[in-house]
């Protein structure tokens, strides 16, 4: 296995890509329809006093959480109008939770998906917790433009030819 994250082994080829090196979309038709799930984390570090802000719902903008939340279940959604390549698939199931640390400070993104279908659901996951961090950034940004929005990745996917899960690397 190849520990350098980003190149590809010299025996692997891209899916993405067709004989000519051209971009195409995969053909799944062959796979499959199964239960598939995977569960994206990511989290939004900022000042103590956004935090405050935030959790006493005194943002500017008005209820940060509640809009962050919603726009990671909308964004899920749209994730194949989004990414050039990814299949549009019916959606079964699209939670997000958001969990506040006054250690961070910040919040802790987590973002599950399902579907029942011939591929995963992956980006979709990773999709919500972006757009649930970056809709938390522009909630508060006129309280703190120095957030950091980090560690962004897919913890676990299930139901597909591979099972995946962080705690297993």
């Amino acid at each position: 296995m190849n520990n350098n994250i980003g190149f590809v082994e010299p025996n692997q080829s891209l899916s993405h890509l067709n004989s000519q090196g051209e971009a195409q979309m995969v053909d799944v038709s062959g796979k499959s329809v199964t239960i598939r799930e995977a569960i994206a984390t990511g989290r939004i570090r900022m000042s103590l006093e956004t935090f405050q802000a935030i959790q006493a719902g005194n943002a500017p903008k008005g209820d940060v959480l509640g809009t962050a939340k919603l726009a990671g279940i909308m964004a899920a959604k749209q994730t194949a109008n989004l990414i050039p390549l990814c299949h549009p698939l019916p959606l079964h199931k699209i939670a997000v939770e958001i969990k506040a640390d006054p250690q961070l400070p910040g919040y802790y993104l987590q973002a599950t998906v399902k579907t029942k279908a011939e591929t995963g659901v992956e980006m979709e996951a990773l999709t919500a917790v972006s757009i649930t961090a970056l809709t938390l950034y522009d909630m508060a940004k006129a309280l703190d433009r120095s957030m950091v929005i980090e560690a962004i990745a897919l913890v676990s996917k299930t139901g597909g030819k591979s099972d995946y899960n962080v705690s297993k690397l």
